[in-house]
């Protein structure tokens, strides 16, 4: 019985239909890790997107993300804008990378998709690229008045402004980033994995023992006496060190099921002494 969802194709013959389809605006191509991605002219990226939704044997007919990508070391045009593709005939993805920097404008795809509004939104409030044709391109995931992008490499870590609610004010005020502290590097090494230095609180152990404080037993102290005591002496029962056995009842706690009930122990001379056919209840 076959799947009733297509199978997974492969990345063969994609990247020549795609050359053929592109023609000049793909500027390199390859295939890695099992994904295939082109880097397209960013003029061209309209019609580059039409061919790859029309064309047979390609139709990516589904925009699922839009992500942005910092390279500050290749200088003006540090930026990428990378378009994940979905082909639901094929069941195939694709990634279509374009080269940006925050001066020239990408051409916005939200005429073919109308999803990539949002999603061209995003790149642009966190890295600050700017896409023409786009009805609405303003910040979606900062807040109002934002200053920065926050997903830059060169964006500090701690940002630029803080927010807390002022008392005076009575309203959420903005105030330059005050640390109280230093930034600190770790090197998330556990103390348990053999670290060289002493934690805080450590030097403790170091000390003598108090006075009639048990040593503590180590687990290979523990194996020891457990070998020398089954050597000596038979197993006892878990329960018998802490196992009694009662001699009487004013060990046990128990009563007398028949205290005062039997005959020796009513009284000689009890107040009502009956007497055939005469007084109460006779």
């Amino acid at each position: 019985m076959r799947a009733p969802a297509p199978a997974y194709a492969a990345n063969d013959g994609v990247i020549d239909a795609a050359t053929a389809a592109l023609g000049g605006s793909l500027l390199s191509s390859r295939d890695a890790v099992g994904e295939v991605a082109l880097t397209v002219d960013r003029d061209s990226l309209i019609a580059t997107m039409i061919a790859l939704r029309d064309t047979p044997g390609l139709e990516y007919q589904q925009l699922m993300e839009i992500a942005g990508v910092d390279y500050p070391e290749r200088g003006a045009e540090r930026f990428e804008v990378v378009y994940c593709l979905l082909s639901l005939t094929r069941n195939h993805r694709l990634r279509v990378h374009v080269q940006a920097d925050e001066e020239n404008p990408v051409p916005s795809v939200t005429g073919i998709w109308p999803v990539a509004g949002w999603l061209e939104r995003e790149v642009y409030d966190m890295y600050g690229v700017l896409f023409s044709g786009n009805p609405d391109l303003r910040r979606i995931l900062t807040d109002y008045g934002f200053r920065g992008h926050p997903q830059r490499k060169d964006f500090p870590l701690t940002g630029f402004v803080e927010l807390r609610y002022s008392e005076e004010a009575k309203r959420v005020v903005y105030e330059p980033v005050k640390l109280a502290q230093d930034f600190r590097t770790f090197d998330f090494q556990s103390p348990w994995e053999g670290a060289e230095y002493t934690l805080p609180g450590d030097e403790k152990a170091a000390l003598p023992e108090a006075k009639g404080a048990p040593t503590p037993l180590k687990a290979d102290d523990i194996v020891k006496a457990d070998a020398a005591q089954s050597a000596t002496a038979p197993a006892r029962a878990p329960s018998e060190p802490y196992g009694k056995t009662a001699e009487s009842r004013a060990e046990t706690g128990a009563g007398d099921k028949n205290a005062g009930n039997l005959a020796k122990d009513k009284p000689a001379d009890p107040d009502v002494v009956p007497t055939p056919g005469k007084g109460q209840n006779q």
